[in-house]
C-alpha cells in the first residue's frame, strides 16, 4: 500500500514539475517565472520527502531543510527586487531633493558669492 501511495504522489509531483518548468520557459514576466521556480523547488522537496519515506531513511533531513531555504531567500530575493516602483515623473534626481553642492554651497560647506 505504501508504495502506491509512493507512486502516485511522485506521479502528481512530477506532473507539477513539468508543468513549472513548462512555465519556468513560456512565464511573461520575471514574477510568473519566481512563482514557477518557487513550485519546482516544492516539487523537488516532495519528491526527496516521498523518497525518504518510502525508504524509511532520515539521512534526506538536512537536503530537504537546505533546499528549503533556498527555495525561499531566492523567493524572497526576487520579490525584494520586484517590488521597488518605478519614479512615476520625472527621474530619481528630481525626486531626491537637491543635489550635494546646490544651493550656492561648495563641497565644504561654504556659500559661494555672487
Amino acid at each position: 500500500m505504501m508504495l502506491a501511495v509512493g507512486v502516485v504522489a511522485t506521479t502528481l509531483l512530477a506532473v507539477g514539475a513539468l508543468l513549472a518548468v513548462v512555465r519556468i520557459e513560456r512565464g511573461p514576466t520575471m514574477l510568473d517565472r519566481t512563482v514557477a521556480f518557487d513550485v519546482l523547488t516544492t516539487a523537488l522537496v516532495g519528491a526527496i520527502a516521498v523518497e525518504a519515506a518510502i525508504s524509511r531513511r532520515t539521512e534526506s533531513v538536512p537536503i530537504l531543510v537546505v533546499l528549503s531555504l533556498v527555495g525561499f531567500i531566492g523567493s524572497v530575493t526576487i520579490a525584494r527586487f520586484a517590488a521597488v516602483e518605478p519614479p512615476k515623473n520625472g527621474t530619481a534626481a528630481q525626486r531626491s531633493g537637491p543635489r550635494p553642492g546646490a544651493g550656492g554651497a561648495d563641497a565644504a560647506g561654504r556659500k559661494e558669492e555672487s
